[in-house]
């Protein structure tokens, strides 16, 4: 969940000068240097002391970077002998981005990459204007799938679904998303869809191209809707809470799942260990006239001994299943993370498991495409705590892609299960003896 602008990556193509593609450089290093990177860079100064459309060029021509990196990066080996100096690398980088995605006139582009090249290496000018008139005569291929997440990923990935369902999930990587909507009542999706020039989803989600600003949307400011990716809707309306029962939504941060079980009647506690983001999370609880109870504490050690009717854990994890909103989340993932966040999850997973009453409903969900953080948690949780059984998802329910359905009852969303795109997610749930 953003309740944020939502810039439009295809716009602005032609904007800002120097300063603007001096601000890209800065953010895409930023990206490229940590997790959560581009959402970090964003409040760069560089970034932050341009205007609004020079802003807005200088982030579309990040994300268009990032969501080729991996075919760029193949065309400008293809072109130099030896690599030159990272910045270099970056300053080509969004050059043949800006030629090639966002259709910058080549002369403009070539131009100001070979300025900026002038203001950090001087010497490499040459290096970076021959390199960048090369590609412009002989024009590379920057749309194979299986090109643009690391190959190390890629590779996991055909392992996992095979070779086909991977390049059509790859597929997905350079694809602008459009944006999702959950509804505070979910009854109203015919009217908000004409305000919002938006299509209705299975499951209720609303889906639009607008762009710019959302608070200026239709609906916004009566706390009628919500910025959450369809996907992500799906695990709340699974664990299906009721008016009168107690729902506790672990890792609750940004908040979008507690928005959907509280506007579902249900009595919710919102836990996450981020005060900040809990912050956002109670930001928009007001905007939409809705409560829940926020606690700031680690979901594995919370003392609290409460036990819920309804437990929802949306667990930490690789997050390579965002890469429509965050490429950025694919070049930052280390293959260690993926085994360190897993036992990550296996403790949250059992302290979940201690949170639900007998009787009572669990959901486990993370937006990850990796087996370790889905099909391999689920597995080892149920071998490791009787009582707790898989409860089967039917067809469709919740708004599931019918792609995604296994054969145990889980969903293994994957990018390409709805048309024009939906983050990635492993969701499971489970029912408590009595």
């Amino acid at each position: 969940m953003n309740d944020t602008a939502v810039p439009n990556d295809a716009q602005n193509l032609n904007g800002g000068g120097l300063p603007a593609r001096m601000a890209a450089l800065d953010l895409l290093v930023a990206a490229l240097g940590k997790r959560a990177g581009v959402d970090e860079g964003l409040n760069h100064p560089a970034l932050a002391a341009l205007a609004p459309r020079d802003r807005a060029f200088a982030r579309a021509l990040v994300m268009a970077t990032l969501r080729r990196l991996g075919a760029i990066d193949n065309a400008l080996q293809a072109r130099l002998k030896k690599p030159p100096p990272e910045i270099v690398v970056q300053i080509l980088r969004l050059a043949v981005a800006q030629v090639f995605v966002l259709k910058t006139p080549p002369h403009a582009a070539v131009t100001t990459a070979v300025d900026m090249t002038a203001k950090v290496a001087a010497p490499l000018k040459g290096l970076v204007n021959a390199v960048l008139r090369g590609l412009i005569r002989e024009p590379p291929e920057l749309d194979d799938p299986e090109l643009l997440a690391p190959q190390w990923l890629y590779m996991r990935w055909q392992a996992a679904f095979g070779a086909e369902e991977a390049r059509a999930l790859a597929a997905v990587i350079g694809q602008e998303p459009g944006t999702d909507l959950s509804l505070k009542d979910p009854s109203t999706p015919a009217a908000l869809s004409d305000d919002l020039e938006a299509v209705v989803l299975p499951g209720g989600s609303l889906r639009t191209e607008r762009r710019g600003d959302v608070a200026t949307w239709p609906g916004f400011a009566e706390g009628l809707w919500w910025v959450q990716d369809a996907s992500a809707a799906v695990p709340a309306r699974l664990l299906a809470g009721q008016p009168g029962e107690t729902a506790l939504d672990l890792c609750a941060a940004p908040g979008g799942k507690t928005l959907q079980l509280a506007a579902a009647g249900a009595s919710v506690t919102a836990l996450d260990r981020s005060a900040p983001r809990l912050k956002r999370v109670s930001e928009n609880l007001a905007r939409l006239g809705l409560e829940a109870e926020i606690v700031t504490a680690d979901a594995g050690s919370w003392p609290d001994r409460r036990t819920f009717d309804a437990v929802l854990l949306d667990a930490p994890c690789s997050a390579t299943g965002t890469f429509r909103r965050h490429p950025d989340a694919l070049w930052a993932a280390r293959p260690g993370d993926i085994a360190s966040l897993a036992a990550v999850q296996s403790r949250l997973l059992d302290s979940a498991a201690r949170r639900t009453k007998p009787g009572g409903r669990m959901v486990y969900c993370v937006c990850s495409l990796e087996p370790e953080e889905g099909e391999g948690q689920v597995a080892a949780f149920l071998n490791r705590t009787p009582g707790m059984v898989l409860d089967p998802v039917r067809p469709g329910e919740g708004g599931s892609p019918a792609a995604s359905l296994k054969a145990d009852g889980t969903l293994r969303i994957l990018p390409h299960h709805l048309d024009g795109g939906t983050d990635g997610f492993y969701v499971a749930r489970f029912r408590k003896a009595l």
